[in-house]
């Protein structure tokens, strides 16, 4: 074919970043200024490129993050992004290619698992990945949300809302998100980087920035334990009536006196007929401080994080489990030879669970590691997944026991798009 698979040298990268431009739409003029602040985010031996001559056709990058399970435990992550091909060089299993070398090698360099937002469904499957957390989006009709009476106004003695800097967000950020991210089961760690670019102490010309409200909520005590940022657009006003509308960015919550407060807060914003969600959680407390749930009209609700299993027995004695007693063993199909293998899962209330390897037990239930993913996090139900023959069972009441022992009371949710 003529083409080279490798990692990065520093001399590629300015043809691989122009790349990920092409393959993104972005744009074919990239400044040397723009790289440059690009360029020390990338771990240039976890970055990847196909090359034909000197020109780069296809990319991938993955990064180091630790990923929140179940229970308030994490695990290492290999975070996938900038996956793309050229059209000029599609069909030819670059990206195939490329995914199984970064894949052979997180696991040598013990992640447990790797993560990354699928932009299109089919892809991913096949590579042993499985939607581990969901998203949605509402468009709130604010003159007809009515706030619920139990919301309507601020508690102060829970707390209270104010707007800050883009430089005390900066600050203040990283603190509250990390602690948001332990108690959020499909949530990764945030980078120095995401705060400048999200804050505008970092702005890359060919993406547009436009300076944010920046808003936080104090407990009682003093304490940051909310904050949230959005903007404003207010093009016209029709027969001299208002029409704007307002776009949360993002929204960290460490308590709900604080989530609740600061939807309050956006709720409440004068000349606001429209106000966005952006991505949230499929069981966010949202619709329901409205007295009209119905204003909130879904724009999104899809699969968002993916997960693809590298490691069973440390990702699964990594999470918590229902408090019940169990041994479960599982038969894990894995045709890249990653990730397979039969393994005994045992729980017990009060005690930590533990996975191992089990070559010789007979199975519970068999399941390929792609499917194992979409159940890793408590999303999804083993009970639907076996009605669709993804789940076999050998062994009576096993896919139940299975539902109890890995479904979590809340959703996982992944707040980064990476």
């Amino acid at each position: 074919m003529g083409l080279e698979l490798r990692t990065l040298a520093e001399s590629d990268v300015d043809s691989w970043v122009r790349a990920v431009h092409t393959g993104f739409h972005r744009s074919l003029t990239i400044s040397a200024e723009e790289i440059a602040l690009m360029r020390p985010n990338y771990d240039l031996d976890r970055t990847r490129g196909a090359f034909d001559g000197d020109r780069c056709v296809a990319t991938f990058r993955s990064m180091a993050r630790d990923l929140t399970v179940p229970g308030g435990g994490s695990v290492p992550a290999s975070a996938v992004t900038n996956v793309a091909v050229t059209a000029t060089h599609r069909r030819r299993g670059l990206a195939s290619r490329l995914m199984a070398a970064d894949l052979a090698d997180a696991k040598e360099r013990g992640e447990a698992v790797s993560i990354l937002i699928a932009a299109e469904y089919p892809i991913y499957g096949r590579y042993g990945y499985g939607p581990a957390t969901w998203v949605t989006d509402w468009e709130i009709d604010l003159p007809r949300a009515a706030l619920d009476s139990r919301y309507a106004g601020p508690d102060p003695a829970e707390g209270t809302v104010d707007l800050i800097s883009a430089e005390e967000a900066r600050t203040a950020g990283p603190a509250l998100h990390e602690r948001v991210r332990t108690r959020t089961a499909g949530a990764i760690t945030r980078t120095a980087d995401w705060w400048n670019r999200a804050t505008g102490a970092t702005v890359l010309p060919s993406f547009s920035y436009k300076q944010p409200f920046f808003l936080v909520h104090r407990d009682a005590a003093g304490g940051i334990d909310g904050m949230a940022a959005y903007h404003v657009n207010d093009p016209y006003w029709p027969g001299k009536l208002p029409n704007a509308e307002a776009e949360v960015l993002w929204l960290l919550a460490a308590t709900p006196a604080a989530d609740a407060a600061l939807w309050r807060y956006l709720l409440s914003l004068d000349w606001i007929v429209r106000l966005k969600s952006g991505h949230r959680p499929p069981d966010d407390i949202l619709p329901l401080l409205l007295g009209d749930p119905r204003a909130a009209r879904t724009e999104t609700y899809a699969d968002f994080m993916w997960l693809r299993l590298l490691d069973v027995p440390a990702a699964l004695s990594a999470r918590g489990y229902a408090p019940l007693a169990a041994d479960l063993v599982l038969d894990v199909r894995d045709p890249a030879g990653l990730a397979g293998g039969t393994f005994r899962l045992e729980t017990a209330p009060g005690a930590a669970p533990r996975c191992t390897s089990a070559p010789a037990a007979a199975p519970d239930l068999t399941l390929d590691v792609a499917t194992l993913a979409r159940l890793h996090l408590g999303d999804e139900s083993a009970l639907r997944l076996a009605a669709l023959g993804l789940v076999a069972e050998h062994a009576p009441g096993a896919a139940t026991t299975a539902d109890h022992l890995f479904r979590t009371p809340r959703r996982p949710w992944c707040p980064e798009v990476f």
